[in-house]
């Protein structure tokens, strides 16, 4: 009987143990964010201190990373077709400008600050849409690599940002801006919660709609035609091609719903504020999206993702702030923590591949 033989069955040692390798390497992909999440959630609750006791802190979480988490979702379909933008969070910052000039101009002309406020919004996910749709453009009508067009829309759009704001900061009306500031930060009471002080918890509309995106696009991910198409192009985009699908339409449509979303995420990170930051407003939001998606499970090189992956990469790296900022480490390791874990991720992706 040679070495290794497991006898009868015919199936040595080696390959059963190759075979656990690979389980478990394709377990950890699978399944290891969200362990990771949940053990790190039960951490908080009972070494984190009275701030994570609070149901406000976990409401919080969802509030304050709800325009990141909106620029991630639309990564993670740009991503899963086999592209990447590096622009949305400057995008972000432009098309809010843009919308905050209108609602002063529309202001400034008699109209009733609620109308301006909406219109203003409304322009800047229209905007973000057109602008997204010109990155689609160069990236698959120019044949121009997803890489260098994103990183020169990054580059542009914060430089047009600069400009609209003069190198400072564009702020609205205080009227529109309180219109702003309550549609996405007021919300439904959350039944069965209340604060550390005894007051009703508003679930905010900026983070439901977070969740609301997240449902659309995981259902066109994971129910449509549409996302078959992307999985099958981000995975082999010859084979896509030759089986006749229109992979530069499809990549195109991809960075038209990044567009959208930067546009959501917009609204949602001017609201706190209710001003546009030149410098500051988006300022790496797109490392961090793709970061989280990373995290979330979907593969950089394309032709696999999750939505809720996603999701839950978002709402990890939002937890890992808060509980650095509750231990008063030092805020500029947070990028290196965070550096480090996107690593990990990359890492346990390769060698999933690999087996």
């Amino acid at each position: 009987m040679g070495s290794g033989s497991s006898g009868g069955n015919g199936v040595s040692g080696e390959e059963l143990g190759a075979k656990a390798r690979k389980f478990n390497a394709g377990w950890l992909q699978e399944w290891g964010i969200y362990v990771a999440f949940a053990a790190f959630v039960v951490y908080c609750l009972l070494f984190g201190g009275a701030l994570f006791h609070d149901p406000t802190t976990w409401r919080n979480l969802f509030t304050q990373n709800a325009d990141k988490g909106l620029i991630a979702l639309g990564m993670t379909l740009i991503i899963i077709a086999g592209g990447i933008d590096l622009s949305l969070g400057s995008l972000l910052a432009f098309v809010g400008a843009l919308g905050m000039l209108a609602m002063n101009h529309l202001a400034g002309t008699g109209m009733p600050p609620d109308q301006a406020a909406l219109i203003g919004i409304g322009g800047m996910v229209a905007l973000g849409g057109i602008f997204g749709a010109v990155n689609g453009l160069i990236v698959t009508w120019g044949r121009v690599t997803p890489f260098i067009a994103t990183l020169v829309g990054l580059l542009v759009y914060r430089s047009l940002t600069l400009s609209a704001a003069k190198g400072g900061t564009v702020t609205t009306t205080p009227e529109a801006g309180n219109v702003l500031a309550k549609l996405a930060t007021s919300g439904p009471e959350l039944p069965f919660f209340q604060s550390r002080n005894g007051q009703p918890i508003e679930f905010s509309y900026s983070a439901i709609l977070f969740i609301v995106v997240a449902l659309i696009l995981g259902y066109i991910l994971n129910y449509t035609a549409f996302g078959r198409h992307m999985i099958a192009a981000g995975s082999n985009e010859r084979a896509a091609t030759y089986s006749a699908l229109p992979v530069g339409r499809i990549r195109f449509w991809t960075y038209v719903i990044g567009g959208l979303c930067a546009g959501l995420g917009s609204w949602v990170a001017t609201s706190r504020l209710t001003s546009v930051g030149a410098n500051t407003t988006g300022q790496n939001y797109e490392l961090e999206a793709i970061a989280a998606v990373v995290i979330g499970g979907t593969l950089l090189s394309g032709g696999k993702g999750r939505i809720l992956g996603t999701v839950i990469g978002v709402l990890f790296l939002g937890l890992i702030t808060n509980v650095m900022l509750a231990a008063e480490i030092d805020n500029f390791l947070q990028g290196a923590l965070k550096g480090l874990i996107i690593l990990i991720a990359v890492l346990i992706q390769r060698s999933s591949n690999r087996r």
